[in-house]
């Protein structure tokens, strides 16, 4: 399909083949039959694009500051690395489309394949022959209305937000400073709830455009005619509302907003104009000044936007989508007119000549709009959807205060193998530790894991263990279905976690866990990633020293075949091998380059056993996992190699290590080995810093963004494998 983008960096626009997008959960795959261009937000876009480096800095001052501190923390080469990278890459347009609803995702039962539906966001309604839209981001069209109206759903929401937070009542009047696309939506928004409007503008024909629709006045800023029209329609009071629709860098909007108010009136700020507020003025009359954020209440909030939470209609009564409906039934009613504000529209394949038209001022505009052509889907442009990380919030926190010199209470919910062979042989008789309660659900196992390890007592009721305050920490050792439910009810119990891998086999399960965290305000959790703790690992790590350039890592995984009746291959319920493994691997990476990365590639073989796992990191590295059950069962199950900056670490199975450099301090060859018998993976140590953040208070030894990154990039591989194409991490803010 094609979809309209930009080179932020060269400032070049393109009309490109791109993949369909996959039709994913909780949304509709969109087919657009008209978007539209804001001449406002869209063209400063673009303006800046064509800037040089100089100007966009001081265009964007906020960039900046992101870009200073960025070199503070990781240095020149890396920060520069790193937004070049960003610049020197397509990036969309568009955020307000209709279009009919092609496709129909899991958990959809308001529209059906066929609807008309308005769009909005600008990562769900771009200009491109397809989108896939969530649910709260669009919105079923009036029957009659036109779909060139609706495609102005998004812009009108806009409007309608600015004047929610006005609080406009029936007899007042209010100024509208700049009477672009949105300034004239206001103007018409404002007329249609019984407000008197005063339009300001340079220019004469948006004036006259505006006035036509129903404003009482209009004309240039520096015009005495206006302020001649606020004093005769307010009796010499000023205006009740003033809502700030312009843009660029002149101050001259603020000053006359307060000039032109009245005593304690409203100020609305719509656009992206300067804010240099006039202290005595805005004093003087104890002017209100409010924002307007978007298309209304859920704008930027992913749970809302991209998983579909509605927030309840008594506590928040216009929302994004409500916004979006309540505009569009305005228009199929006739309460407001669009059609005068169409100045174009082109075929969506003269998009690039367009935008350069609208750039370069021959084509003069107060709205533009593509039109696309009925076309049947393109074949094998299928593509995988991203996969959103959950982005961890931590609530207030309840979990109980404890004395660090009192031992720490453990308890354990299963006693398998893993657990009685790995994890507590080593916290069996450890000084500060105390093992209180083993959890199983058969009463034997409990009662063989408390004769062997000294527990204080066994027991198969797991909310005896939750409800005991006593307890410090909680290790959930289980079957891999179990671990985010267990792992979510421990948190919320205020107790530490720490979770064998995997944390969770679903989307759906890793947010859960992360909404205990939000909840609960506990986020004192670990997983059971412990290559990162192998002593030889960590000296190997050390020894090559801080990259400065991107790395290529290859990781090979020999995992072998599994006995017959392992319980690993109930995939309907325990998940892939690679769901319950492969975090470890992953994980792995992420510590060696300090990074989580931000996409998937998989490739199966073998049906689906045997796997190559490509992962991208922000600065350039990519990470190569092959997982693999086919090779020999003599073969070292782990190798390990990373190369950058000309030197190379390599690990054998945990049993041998070693660096190799070019030049530099590091000059030469290092290599370290123990015996085969002696190889640490690092659970010991892994359990040390578990214990020891425990006891004192401090921070987990691994970040709970990590452990979510990780856990989100491992559950993507199958999203890749099934789309055949690589699945983009994006973190929700």
């Amino acid at each position: 399909m094609k979809q309209v983008v930009q080179n932020y960096k060269s400032g070049e626009l393109a009309l490109l083949d791109v993949p369909v997008p996959g039709c994913k959960p909780g949304g509709v795959l969109v087919r657009t039959v008209h978007s539209l261009i804001s001449t406002g937000t869209e063209l400063m876009k673009v303006s800046e694009a064509g800037m040089s480096m100089v100007g966009k800095a001081r265009s964007r001052p906020d960039q900046v500051a992101k870009v200073m501190q960025s070199v503070a923390v990781n240095g020149v080469p890396a920060t520069y690395r790193k937004v070049m990278g960003k610049l020197d890459s397509y990036t969309p347009l568009g955020y307000s489309l209709c279009g009919v609803v092609e496709q129909v995702g899991d958990g959809i039962d308001d529209v059906k394949a066929g609807d008309l539906v308005a769009c909005a966001g600008n990562e769900h309604a771009l200009h491109a022959e397809l989108n896939w839209v969530p649910k709260n981001l669009y919105a079923p069209v009036p029957d009659g209305l036109a779909s060139r109206h609706a495609a102005f759903g998004t812009v009108g929401s806009i409007a309608l937000q600015g004047l929610r937070q006005g609080e406009p009542q029936l007899g007042e009047t209010a100024l509208v400073i700049g009477l672009g696309l949105i300034g004239q939506l206001v103007a018409q928004l404002l007329t249609a709830s019984g407000v008197r409007v005063v339009g300001v503008d340079p220019d004469p024909e948006r004036c006259a455009l505006a006035a036509r629709l129903g404003a009482v006045a209009c004309g240039d800023p520096a015009s005495p005619a206006v302020e001649a029209a606020v004093a005769e329609l307010t009796d010499g009071h000023g205006v009740d509302q003033v809502y700030l629709a312009a843009g660029g860098g002149s101050n001259q909007p603020v000053e006359l907003a307060a000039r032109l108010s009245r005593d304690r009136g409203r100020v609305v700020d719509i656009g992206k104009c300067r804010l240099d507020l006039p202290w005595n003025a805005y004093y003087e009359k104890e002017l209100d000044v409010r924002f307007s954020r978007s298309y209304g209440p859920g704008r930027y909030d992913p749970e809302y936007e991209i998983e579909g939470r509605d927030y309840p209609i008594g506590y928040v009564r216009w929302t994004e989508r409500r916004n979006l409906a309540c505009f569009l039934d305005l228009l199929a009613r006739g309460r407001v007119d669009v059609e005068p504000l169409i100045s174009h529209i082109a075929d969506f394949d003269d998009a690039v000549k367009t935008y350069q038209s609208l750039k370069d001022g021959e084509l003069k505009a107060v709205a533009v709009l593509f039109q696309y052509a009925d076309g049947p889907e393109e074949e094998g442009e299928a593509a995988a959807p991203a996969v959103t990380v959950p982005p961890v919030r931590r609530g207030e926190a309840s979990v109980p205060a404890r004395s660090a010199k009192a031992p720490v209470r453990l308890a354990f919910v299963g006693a398998g193998n893993y657990a009685t062979s790995m994890l507590l042989p080593q916290l069996a008789g450890r000084d500060g530790v105390t093992l209180s309660t083993v959890v199983t659900t058969t009463a034997l196992s409990a009662a063989n894991a408390r004769r062997k390890f000294g527990f204080d007592r066994a027991t198969t009721d797991l909310d005896a263990v939750l409800g005991d305050p006593s307890i410090d920490a909680v290790f959930v050792v289980t079957r891999h279905s179990s671990h985010a439910e267990l792992t979510r009810k421990a948190l919320l119990a205020g107790k530490a976690v720490f979770v064998e891998k995997p944390l969770a086999l679903g989307q759906d399960e890793l947010a859960d866990v992360v909404a205990a965290v939000e909840e609960s305000g506990n986020d004192r959790l670990q997983v059971g990633f412990n290559r990162r703790f192998a002593p030889l690992l960590q000296e190997a790590r050390k020894r090559f020293g801080v990259r400065s350039g991107p790395a290529s890592v290859r990781y090979l995984v020999n995992a072998g075949r599994l006995g017959h009746g392992s319980w690993y291959l109930r995939q309907g319920t325990e998940g892939s091998r690679f769901a319950g493994e492969g975090g470890h691997f992953i994980d792995t990476v992420s510590w060696l380059l300090d990074a989580d990365p931000v996409s998937v590639y998989a490739v199966a073989a073998s049906g689906d056993e045997d796997l190559q796992v490509v992962l991208r990191y922000p600065d350039g590295s990519t990470a190569t996992i092959a997982y693999v059950t086919s090779g020999a069962a003599g073969f070292p199950k782990e190798t390990l190699d990373l190369v950058a900056d000309g030197r190379v670490l390599k690990l054998d199975d945990f049993v041998r290590a070693s660096v190799y450099a070019d030049g530099g301090p590091g000059r030469g060859r290092w290599v370290s080995s123990r015996l085969p018998k002696a190889r640490d993976k690092g659970q010991s140590a892994e359990l040390a810093a578990f214990v020891r953040a425990v006891r004192t208070g401090g921070p987990m030894p691994v970040p709970l963004e990590s452990l979510v990154a990780t856990t989100a990039a491992t559950l993507a591989v199958r999203t890749a494998l099934a789309g055949g194409a690589p699945v983009t991490l994006a973190r929700a803010r």
